[in-house]
């Protein structure tokens, strides 16, 4: 890990948050069953679809964020600020996969306990790991990220 300040300092590493929140979904949903999402091919199809965007979305951010020689871990300083790819159409592109990953598998497995935890994951991620990262990139970049962060959404 770098010293203070030369990261955003997130309280956990993202993968591990969505992963953890999923595992204590279906843990809970084994031992306090709350019952299953309906089984309709709606829902079905919504989860496969979110399955299909996200990879692509995920691989599209990775890849940015090679290119420019900057890092995916949080824990490792950020060399350059990433505009480009899927970046344009969220400044979290890969948080995002991530989400819509969750929700698809949710879906998919008709597991009601995951959905639930699904809303502490993402204000954890909001307040732990997003806005701190924000200060950083604002202090690290300073104007050009806050005139990406008004062209650009956080989510979508």
């Amino acid at each position: 890990m770098s010293p203070k300040g030369e990261t955003a300092g997130v309280v956990v590493p993202p993968p591990l948050l969505y992963v953890g929140g999923f595992l204590v979904g279906l843990a809970l949903d084994w031992l306090l069953p709350l019952g299953r999402l309906p089984r309709s091919r709606f829902l079905m199809a919504v989860g496969i679809a979110l399955l299909l965007v996200q990879l692509p979305l995920g691989v599209a951010a990775f890849r940015a964020m090679r290119r420019a020689g900057t890092q995916v871990n949080p824990y490792k300083p950020t060399t350059a600020m990433v505009t480009s790819g899927a970046f344009r159409i969220s400044r979290n592109p890969i948080y995002l996969s991530f989400t819509l990953l969750y929700l698809g598998l949710v879906l998919l497995l008709g597991t009601v306990w995951p959905l639930c935890l699904l809303v502490p994951v993402l204000v954890v991620m909001q307040r732990g790991v997003i806005l701190r990262e924000e200060q950083y990139l604002e202090a690290r970049f300073g104007e050009a990220y806050r005139r990406y962060r008004e062209r650009v959404r956080r989510w979508l």
